[in-house]
């Protein structure tokens, strides 16, 4: 049997091959965290201070993780949690308060007849949101008929009648969904039929009309696995991956995306876009290592919420190869103001079925341009969406593709992965990194349960492909997790705490909290704790500890360069 060594060396040799020009090696952490060191970490089972757990529960089954106002939010099967930030967890981490929401035999057997199985007829919570200063938002799947529910922060104790989750929560909880609030506004992305053909990006529950994307059409949507979403000034962006409607011809091809639409949407007329978007627009998101061809990274799995580097507002995002290729992960970056200058640039078109895709000459686009958002500086004519002409309506309707890529910051990725085969899926992003918040740190997560820390590049600071790989920390462990699935090793969410200092990493089956500096593993070892060049640690009063924003004591780094000359070996 071949060797997994000879496996990835032989992978190693396609992508030299294939791209036709040097690869980049992976880079190598700086400091490597066994799950040895890991073992003592506290971890959320689902549990109360007595040790208890729901009598219904046998998996946790998490789907997301949302911290609001010092409390910690889980969504998962059948409960939502709440666990108190400011309370110190040695061993295990414990709720303060849960909300059961399970579902009726009733519904269960309904669920079962339409052709899932028992094990997927569970309410599985896919949105946990703040409405207000008092009041949250959650939708779970309700056995493949999702609801969502208003309850209160303080006490997890339900408000009003359920309502639909059409639009707003998937049927099935391994479909991706996105949901934000928005001046009062559910900005929300999801499948919104029980077989999950019908794909929609929807604004709800606001004072704005209820607006949507064209149902089943598929020069809007197509097969879509929605990631997340961002607002900027105007703007709402939706970033997701799909099937290639443009490269049908070559087979079934997944490409990444970012979509944009405008806040102030209104809808069009009676005859054209009438509960629909006006302002929808669509770009292929690149990754990709430069070569003959390049070396695509097209399977979007993760994006940051916009963070300012360098005086650029910019996401950066987790990428894959497909499952059945060259294995690879790479983390690219994308400066929101390309992405609105993709989105001035042409337009792509298909004059018919049977049509390549091509450029639209700039003289057949019509005036005021499709995608606008009216009121704004050079459409103020034009108050609301629904007085724009129906010829620009019209072209709104059928030409949703920007002609141009948007291309990450550099053009190539950030960080690559392509020998050890093990996807990144998860990123976040701590802007304010280090006792005096002056760096950039960026947290990668894997399907093998490890955590990758990067020191994200700079002007100042020149580090060679875009970031310094500080660390990589294998935080999974089955004996703690009760692990038991094929699938839990995968990590499906990342909250940083920075007040405690603290990353929570969420398992289908727990929760662990791991420190944003791993200093103590120095101990009294001065000239490791300065090599780390980690900007959480420092050395101080003889040893290596976690600093926090705004720490007032003396403390000795180096991030820059972690020059250690003059200090002895440990």
């Amino acid at each position: 049997m071949r060797s997994e060594a000879f496996l990835q060396h032989c992978s190693s040799l396609i992508l030299l091959h294939f791209t036709g020009a040097f690869f980049p090696e992976d880079p190598e952490p700086i400091n490597i965290v066994p799950v040895t060191d890991t073992e003592t970490f506290p971890v959320f089972l689902g549990k109360n201070e007595a040790g208890e757990s729901p009598a219904t529960m046998d998996r946790l089954d998490i789907q997301l993780l949302k911290i609001i106002d010092r409390t910690l939010y889980i969504g998962a099967k059948d409960y939502v949690y709440s666990v108190g930030l400011d309370t110190e967890y040695t061993n295990n981490i414990y709720f303060s308060h849960s909300l059961s929401w399970e579902v009726g035999q009733d519904d269960v057997d309904k669920c079962v007849t339409m052709g899932k199985k028992q094990n997927e007829c569970h309410n599985f919570i896919k949105v946990i949101l703040r409405k207000n200063d008092e009041t949250l938002l959650i939708c779970g799947t309700y056995a493949a008929n999702p609801y969502c529910r208003f309850l209160k922060m303080n006490g997890l104790e339900l408000e009003g009648e359920p309502i639909k989750g059409y639009g707003r929560c998937p049927y099935n909880q391994k479909d991706g969904n996105i949901a934000l609030f928005s001046d009062g506004d559910l900005y929300s992305a999801t499948t919104s039929d029980f077989m999950g053909l019908d794909a929609v990006i929807y604004r709800s529950l606001g004072d704005k009309p209820r607006l949507r994307t064209i149902k089943q059409d598929s020069r809007w949507l197509k097969e879509p696995y929605f990631v997340h979403a961002v607002e900027v000034r105007d703007y709402i962006y939706f970033f997701f991956r799909e099937v290639s409607v443009e490269q049908l011809n070559v087979g079934k091809v997944i490409v990444s995306r970012v979509a944009r639409v405008c806040k102030n949407d209104m809808g069009g007329t009676m005859a054209v876009l009438e509960k629909e978007w006006t302002s929808f627009l669509k770009a292929r998101l690149e990754c990709s290592v430069p070569g003959d061809p390049p070396f695509h990274f097209d399977m979007l799995h993760s994006v940051t919420d916009v963070v300012s580097l360098d005086g650029m507002d910019m996401v950066l995002a987790t990428f894959s190869t497909p499952a059945n290729s060259i294995p690879g992960s790479a983390v690219c970056a994308f400066d929101m103001a390309t992405v609105d200058q993709t989105f001035a640039g042409q337009f792509k078109e298909q004059k018919s079925s049977l049509s390549v895709w091509t450029t639209v000459p700039d003289d057949q686009v019509p005036t005021p341009r499709p995608g606008s958002c009216a009121g704004s500086e050079s459409l103020e004519e034009y108050t609301s969406s629904n007085a724009f002409p129906d010829d620009t309506l019209t072209f709104s309707s059928t030409h949703t593709l920007m002609d141009k890529s948007v291309n990450s910051i550099t053009s190539k990725p950030w960080f690559q992965r392509t020998v050890v085969r093990d996807r990144l899926t998860k990123i976040i992003a701590d802007s304010k990194a280090g006792p005096n918040q002056d760096y950039h740190v960026i947290f990668v997560g894997s399907e093998k349960g490890k955590i990758m820390k990067f020191l994200a590049m700079t002007k100042e600071s020149h580090f060679q492909d875009g970031g310094l790989f500080l660390e990589e920390m294998s935080i999974y462990n089955p004996e703690k997790c009760n692990s038991g699935g094929v699938d839990d090793t995968r990590i499906i969410a990342m909250e940083l705490d920075k007040q405690q200092g603290a990353l929570y990493v969420a398992f289908p089956n727990c929760i662990i909290k791991a420190p944003l500096g791993n200093c103590e593993r120095h101990g009294a070892c001065k000239k490791t704790c300065i090599a780390s060049r980690d900007p959480y640690c420092g050395w101080v009063n003889e040893s290596c500890v976690q600093l926090s924003p705004g720490a007032t004591e003396e403390f000795e780094q180096d991030i820059l360069n972690g020059n250690t000359d003059g200090l002895e070996d440990c």
